[in-house]
């Protein structure tokens, strides 16, 4: 008795689990196609191609200021951030050896001046002699070449003062223009030393309220670009806001990396606010093609592919075919070179494949020529998962059963 009871149990869960299945079946069976696919419309409006590249912000003129003579930092008047004038002194650097060296020029200036009025005098007394012939012609040439040598060695004396009261004035650093310390490499105590190339001190920003950003557009995208085209661009310090700036120079020298071509782009940027600094990473956003007042399709409508049986996939291919035939006969000379794609609509309760003419494309929507389509007609974006995911959860919950 035990037995039969669980045989009808039994029985009873297959018949259950088999009427559960062929109900599902017969209702995703039942679906209208409106009910499997996702739809939006077309519409139209406005759509804009842009190309895309990270840069780096500068000051338009970035003077390194360094030193000509080596030395030890005595002083330091300037830090980061500092506003600074024309001329004004940054540091100075340890002025006694140049002090030294001026003391010890002077000291020769004086022992060659006291040469030549020796040989002045020389030469006087030498010619006197010679127009009384108490000397000869040689010894007056001997005088007059002394002399020469004597006032030659005094302008040698005189070019080392020079020298060194220079070499003086270097050891004081002064800003070369007005602007903004950006970078300060020295400090107090610091030795310098300039034996072989100047070395850089103090970085000033001449004018902060004037910026560039330096960014690489690959090979693909250059010739797009053109010099006075307008710029968007973002940084993170400020996310939510968005910069304007100016295409000011493509420059012809190319960098290569991993074989990929790129080329430096410079977009000016005008900072009255001066809050953009120096340093800041910019995401480079260049319009280079825009169309007004066209049909709109939404990309996901050009991406979408159903899964179509032999026969659908024939039809499908047999329309195409003919769609791309009589688009290849209307194109005139010259015409701008469109690719072409699909988009699916539903037409009589059935999916129907339209062939479109796709023109630029942004993030969200593609232009797009059709004979077929026009404003509020609803394309298929995608298949509607829902009813699938409901389905399965509900198989599972029979198994638990």
């Amino acid at each position: 008795m035990s037995s039969m009871i669980k045989k009808i149990g039994i029985a009873v869960i297959l018949l259950g689990l088999l009427g559960g299945g062929y109900y599902y079946y017969q209702k995703s069976k039942t679906k209208t196609p409106e009910q499997l696919y996702r739809l939006q419309e077309i519409s139209k409006g406005d759509v804009a191609r842009s190309v895309s590249a990270n840069g780096t912000l500068n000051p338009v003129t970035l003077i390194s200021v360094g030193t000509q003579v080596s030395g030890r930092v005595s002083k330091l008047y300037v830090d980061f951030n500092d506003r600074v004038e024309k001329d004004q002194v940054l540091l100075e650097l340890d002025d006694a050896l140049f002090t030294a060296q001026i003391a010890q020029s002077t000291g020769n200036v004086g022992n060659a001046e006291a040469s030549v009025e020796l040989a002045q005098a020389n030469e006087r007394r030498t010619r006197s002699l010679l127009a009384q012939e108490y000397v000869s012609k040689q010894e007056l040439d001997q005088s007059v070449q002394a002399l020469k040598s004597a006032r030659a060695q005094l302008d040698t004396a005189r070019g080392q003062l020079r020298r060194d009261q220079t070499n003086l004035s270097y050891s004081i650093i002064r800003s070369p223009v007005s602007g903004v310390v950006v970078d300060r490499v020295v400090d107090v105590g610091q030795t310098v030393a300039a034996s072989f190339q100047t070395p850089t001190l103090i970085k000033i920003a001449q004018d902060l309220a004037k910026m560039q950003i330096s960014s690489s557009f690959a090979e693909a995208d250059i010739g797009n670009i053109q010099v006075g085209q307008a710029v968007k661009f973002s940084v993170d310090a400020y996310p939510n806001r968005n910069f304007e700036g100016v295409v000011k120079e493509l420059r012809l020298n190319p960098t290569v990396t991993s074989n990929v071509v790129t080329y430096n782009v410079v977009v000016s940027v005008d900072n009255p606010d001066k809050i953009l600094l120096p340093g800041m990473t910019a995401y480079v956003s260049i319009v280079v093609a825009k169309r007004e007042n066209v049909l709109l399709a939404p990309n996901a409508a050009l991406r979408f592919k159903p899964k179509l049986d032999e026969s659908q996939t024939a039809s499908v291919a047999g329309k195409n075919g003919r769609d791309a035939g009589r688009g290849r006969g209307k194109k005139k000379p010259g015409a701008e070179d469109l690719s072409g794609g699909t988009i699916y609509i539903i037409k009589n309760g059935k999916l129907a494949p339209v062939r479109v003419t796709v023109g630029i494309s942004d993030s969200r929507f593609t232009e797009i020529t059709s004979d077929e389509l026009k404003v509020n007609d609803q394309v298929i974006v995608g298949e509607n998962q829902a009813d699938e995911s409901s389905a399965s959860g509900s198989t599972m919950r029979f198994r638990m059963f």
